[in-house]
């Protein structure tokens, strides 16, 4: 991150260490899409805050199991599996195979996702239904075997006073619509209702579900949009907080949205997008 910033001449946000609290002690997280990116940032955030992880992933196993070294390195235990989010058979076998080496679950961060843009005219179904499929389907699917284990096992009470938690990574674009990448905007929409109702049903069975909505994250997915100076300076016109979030940023909301710190937060999501979301245009009056 330090030489991104001086290379681009700007000054380094301070993005401290996640304090050794071990908020997740005696905790196993799924994480989804996790060996890049977001995904790897969550799944190492919340190894270091004391659960183990399951790795999820698609494709690049080397990742996957990098990701899976860095958090035993921190003294957890972790696994990869890869599984297509938006294949039912395949998420069943991903729980079931985590559930037979850790015992249970208790935390799912549903973080798998994918943007297939096009002109709207020029969409093909087929870049909709990729979308759709993994961002909303797999959410779904993951969700509900997650929901299915909560049930199953009740509140441990010795490492959580809620029976699970699920965080989804949403996007600012479950509000603000995005011309050029409609099935991915109303993939996120779709989501964001998916959260708060699936929130609303399964909270007296004390099974916490919230989200997380990203703005602008330095990625490898988003690099036009920050590698140069004439890029992050259009970029800024739409962040009123005028600097680009890290993903490390998220990584540690998730851990403390996991914890109890947040036990009354439910059917919540958290904007991480540095005012994204204030609609930086009327910034003036309009």
């Amino acid at each position: 991150m330090s030489d991104y910033y001086s290379h681009m001449n700007l000054p380094k946000p301070v993005v401290p260490a996640l304090p050794q609290l071990e908020l997740l002690k005696g905790q196993t997280a799924l994480v989804t899409g996790a060996n890049s990116g977001i995904g790897r940032a969550v799944a190492l955030a919340l190894g270091k805050a004391g659960a183990n992880v399951v790795v999820n992933y698609i494709s690049r196993s080397e990742d996957a199991e990098s990701v899976a070294a860095e958090v035993r390195d921190s003294g957890r235990r972790a696994m990869t599996f890869r599984a297509d989010v938006s294949d039912e058979e395949q998420v069943e076998a991903m729980f079931a195979a985590a559930i037979g080496e850790f015992g249970t679950l208790d935390i799912l961060v549903s973080n798998a996702g994918i943007e297939k843009n096009a002109p709207f005219h020029e969409m093909t179904a087929a870049q909709w239904d990729a979308v759709m499929n993994v961002n909303l389907r797999g959410a779904f699917l993951c969700a509900r075997q997650a929901v299915r284990e909560f049930l199953r096992r009740g509140v441990r009470r010795d490492v959580s006073v809620a029976a699970g938690k699920i965080i989804f990574i949403s996007s600012v674009h479950e509000v603000i619509p995005w011309a050029g990448h409609v099935n991915y905007a109303a993939s996120k929409g779709g989501l964001m209702l998916l959260m708060k109702s699936l929130a609303q049903e399964v909270a007296e069975k004390r099974i916490r579900v919230n989200a997380i909505a990203p703005g602008a994250i330095r990625t490898p997915i988003n690099t036009a949009a920050w590698e140069t100076p004439e890029a992050y300076a259009d970029l800024m016109k739409l962040v009123p907080y005028k600097r680009i979030g890290e993903v490390d940023e998220i990584g540690r909301a998730a851990a403390w949205l996991a914890s109890d710190f947040t036990d009354y937060i439910v059917g919540s999501t958290i904007y991480m997008d540095g005012g994204m979301t204030l609609y930086p245009g009327f910034e003036t009056g309009g």
